[in-house]
Order: C-alpha cells, then sequence, then structure tokens
C-alpha cells in the first residue's frame, strides 16, 4: 500500500520511525549513533556518491527528527551537506535562440544584461542580470529560460537565496514556515524539525501509559485527517490514536465552529477583517504588509481555541495537535497559544508513530469522531472558512453583508492584501489560505492532491450536526 506522495517523504519517514522506536524504549541517546548505519547498510550508497555521505545525511535527519537546532527559531531548516546537487538558478539562453533581428529582449532589459555575438546569438551578462525574467517573457522561440532551483520556485515570497557554498539558505524574517520548499525539494535538503520525541514522552506519562500518571492527554485533529490515511478508515484512526495512548480524539473542527460564529461576529463590528485561522497567513501579513495587522481577525485559531477549552474545562490535561501544516508548529510556540498546545504533530509523523508501535490501523475496529458541524470540517479547503462565517452570520441573525475574498494560496494572499493596502480591495473580508487548495495542501500531508478536497467535503456532509451552533452549543 502507498502512505507517501514521494520517495524523499518515505525517507524522512523511516528516520522518523526509527528514532520513534528508539524513544518508546528509552534507548535513543545510546543507540542514536546507530540509526544511519541501519538504513544505509553495507559499503554500497542508494541515493549518493558514496554511503559515507548517505549516512552523513542521514544523521543530519536523524537530528532534525529530535527537534533539530535549538538555536535557530524556524521549524524550517537547511540540510547543507544534501544541498549540492542542483544546479545555480539564473536565466540562460538555450539552443532554441535563433538569431533574430527583433532583439526583443535586448529592448526589454532594463539593465543592459544582454548582448548578442557574431551570430546574432543573445547572451545574458550573469553580473548585470536581475533576475526580472522580461527578456524570457518576450522571446518569441521561448528561448530564455529560468532555472531557478525548486526550493526557490516553491518558495513564492522569495525567503530562500543562495549563499556562497551554493546552497539554499532561509531568510527568517521573511519565511512564513509553511512548508512549501519541504515538500518541493527533490532531495529532502530541506525539512521541518520533528517534536515527535516531546510527544512520546507526553504520552509515555500520562495516566493512560503509566501507573501513577496524573495526566490525560488529548489528540486536537485538523479536519483535513479525513484526506490522509487513505489505505484506513477514518474511525480506525481514532482507534490507532488511543492505541499510542491518547485518552480522546477531539476534532479541530469544532474549535473551527466556534471561531466561525465569534469571527463573524467580529466582522461584523469592525467592518473588514483579514482571517486568523492559517499561522503562515498571519506571519505574512506582520512580516510584509504590517500596516494592515490591525485588522488581523483577534480571535485564536480553530487548533488554539479546542485547546483552550479542553485545558480550561479539564484539569490535568495535555494537548497534542495533529495535521497538515509544519507553520503550526511555530503558532504552538507563540507565547498566546504556548499555554494551551503542548506540542505539534504532522500527519507524516503520526504514520511515523503507528509503525514504530506496530500498529496496523488498518486492522483496527472503528472508533468515533464527531465533534463538529459540516462547515467547521469544511474549514480545511480553501473557501471552506468562508462559507463558515456566511452560516454564522445566518445563524446568529447578524444583518451584515459579507464580501468575502478567497485566497487560494499565499500569491493570491500578496494580491489582495497589497490591494487593501492600496484602498482598491473590493471585498471586506479575506479568507487567507497560505498552502494551495487549503490545508489539505499542507507540507506535512501524506498525500496531496484534487482529490483531497472532495474527501473533505464529503466528510463534512457525515457530520451529524448539520449547523455550527448545534455544534457549539454541547460546550455551553
Amino acid at each position: 500500500m502507498r502512505k507517501f506522495d514521494t520517495k524523499v517523504q518515505h525517507l524522512k519517514y523511516k528516520v522518523l520511525r526509527e528514532v520513534a522506536r528508539l524513544a518508546w524504549n528509552d534507548t535513543l541517546l545510546e543507540n542514536i549513533l546507530d540509526i544511519p548505519e541501519r538504513l544505509a547498510p553495507g559499503n554500497e550508497p542508494t541515493m549518493r556518491c558514496c554511503v559515507y555521505k548517505e549516512r552523513a545525511i542521514l544523521g543530519e535527519r536523524v537530528k532534525l527528527a529530535m527537534g533539530g537546532d535549538k538555536n535557530n527559531p524556524n521549524v524550517i531548516e537547511v540540510i547543507g551537506i544534501a544541498c549540492d546537487e542542483c544546479p545555480v538558478g539564473s536565466y540562460e539562453v538555450t539552443n532554441a535562440c535563433r538569431g533574430c533581428l527583433a532583439h526583443r529582449c535586448e529592448d526589454v532589459c532594463k539593465f543592459g544584461a544582454i548582448s548578442f555575438d557574431r551570430d546574432h546569438v543573445a547572451h545574458i551578462d550573469k553580473s548585470k542580470c536581475k533576475e526580472c525574467g522580461a527578456c524570457s517573457k518576450v522571446c518569441p522561440y521561448t528561448a530564455i529560460v529560468g532555472r531557478k532551483r525548486p526550493c526557490q520556485n516553491a518558495c513564492k515570497i522569495k525567503a530562500i537565496s543562495m549563499n556562497d557554498q551554493k546552497t539554499a539558505v532561509i531568510d527568517n524574517k521573511k519565511c512564513i514556515q509553511c512548508g512549501a520548499c519541504v515538500y518541493q525539494c527533490p532531495f529532502g535538503a530541506i525539512m521541518d524539525k520533528s517534536f515527535m520525541v516531546n510527544a512520546i514522552d507526553i504520552l509515555k506519562k500520562s495516566e493512560r501509559n503509566t501507573r501513577g500518571g496524573n495526566y490525560r492527554v488529548y489528540a486536537v485533529v485538523a479536519p483535513s485527517i479525513s484526506s490522509q490515511f487513505a489505505y484506513a478508515k477514518l474511525g480506525q484512526v481514532v482507534t490507532g490514536l488511543k492505541k499510542l495512548g491518547f485518552h480522546d480524539v477531539i476534532e479541530a473542527a469544532l474549535g473551527a465552529d466556534m471561531v466561525a460564529m465569534a469571527e463573524s461576529r467580529e466582522l461584523a463590528e469592525k467592518g473588514l477583517l483579514t482571517s486568523s485561522c492559517c499561522p503562515a497567513f498571519v506571519r505574512y501579513i506582520k512580516s510584509e504588509f504590517p500596516n494592515l495587522t490591525e485588522h488581523i481577525s483577534h480571535n485564536l485559531s480553530p487548533m488554539a481555541t479546542i485547546a483552550k477549552y479542553i485545558k480550561d474545562t479539564t484539569p490535568n490535561s495535555k494537548v497534542i495537535f495533529i495535521g497538515p501544516c509544519t507553520s503550526k508548529k511555530a503558532e504552538a510556540q507563540l507565547d498566546e497559544v504556548k499555554p494551551y498546545i503542548d506540542t505539534v504533530l504532522t500527519f507524516e509523523e503520526l504514520q511515523a508513530l503507528f509503525d514504530s508501535r506496530d500498529i496496523d490501523i488498518s486492522t483496527l475496529e472503528e472508533g468515533f469522531l464527531d465533534n463538529a458541524s459540516y462547515f467547521g470540517r469544511i474549514f480545511a479547503r480553501s473557501g471552506g472558512l468562508t462559507d463558515a462565517a456566511v452560516q454564522a452570520m445566518k445563524e446568529q441573525n447578524i444583518d451584515f453583508e459579507i464580501k468575502p475574498v478567497v485566497c487560494d494560496g499565499i500569491e493570491a494572499c500578496r494580491v489582495a492584501l497589497l490591494k487593501l493596502s492600496k484602498g482598491l480591495l473590493d471585498g471586506n473580508f479575506i479568507e487567507g489560505m497560505a498552502c494551495t487548495g487549503g490545508c489539505i495542501g499542507g507540507a506535512g500531508c501524506l498525500t496531496h492532491g484534487e482529490k483531497s478536497k472532495a474527501d473533505v467535503d464529503k466528510y463534512g456532509r457525515e457530520a451529524f450536526e448539520k449547523n455550527i451552533g448545534d455544534a457549539v452549543s454541547v460546550l455551553k
């Protein structure tokens, strides 16, 4: 059965699984150095030039699986030794250049970077080129191509550059920690830190796993879980979580219902709002459009909202969020969220946890998961938050005309925010999702694709509570 989209994800998973196995058995520290050799045995390399480099890179992956560089606040890190196979990005003239007489590429270049040889073939002076791409756009033969690295192409906010060693470098001031570069790097040279060892420690000391344990651990699962673990049923995933030691499994979608009710009231009161559900989107506003910070909803995200409810109503409880998002790992470290979320896992890491305990969820009986409404569950895909806000207005009899601007991906977010900053936005509510498709496109997903949207909508329709008010009424 196929659990991952790419072989890079599978490689990452194997390291996570081995680290988890040792952490469960309290043998991690004494056996940590053995993991690279166990995953790359023998003297023949399978991925790199030599087995020694292969093991060195695996050693770096192990470090990230254990939390990475504690001095680096970013949850996304570059494995320098693994980042050496991609060509250096730039615009280049290919042999498709016909030496035409129009010279449109020269005319459009504002920096004098293009010249021609005796055969009229174009050449680009790399010392003058600003990589604007104007020449590429006007070439009638598409003979000028941009060869940016996959990570740079994936990073739409231009937070990645190359150092003198031609290794990717992340600008922490710009990075929104969405993880787009993590998923797109063909060599797995960019990874998100894992806090899986922390999660294991929390679970091991809970009352469910330890005699004398004095707290219960709750799993808060993102609604996008419905599009993951395609080889098993969602109810089996719930049972698997309890086998790991979770006392109960709660839908983050219930937090989404709570946010929809509160955010719709806030929108009606203020008249203009940008959503607060996607931490990468919020971080993008604060770093690139600080003058718009006042318009960010004051509500916590669905993750933090339901976690706060759990902590407020259940003494001696701990909460672990499980979802598709690397940026949630950063959100959990914010002062306003830290009291409610003890750690964050991705779906990739959850799969590693299951397998580290030899739990085949496809063989388990089905558990039960029904906390939220249809509208809370569809928060997982682009447009879902807007649909929920409209419904919440209706249910609360709020007389306000919502004019939503749904942003599918960070590029669409940038356009909307730019218009808002210039007073040109035709709308009063910006739903910002940094990942294309919404949360179903998160870097920590097992699988990505259009089918995920259909799975989320189907999951929403299966909700017992169809209205938002019905779902949140049980919390009163």
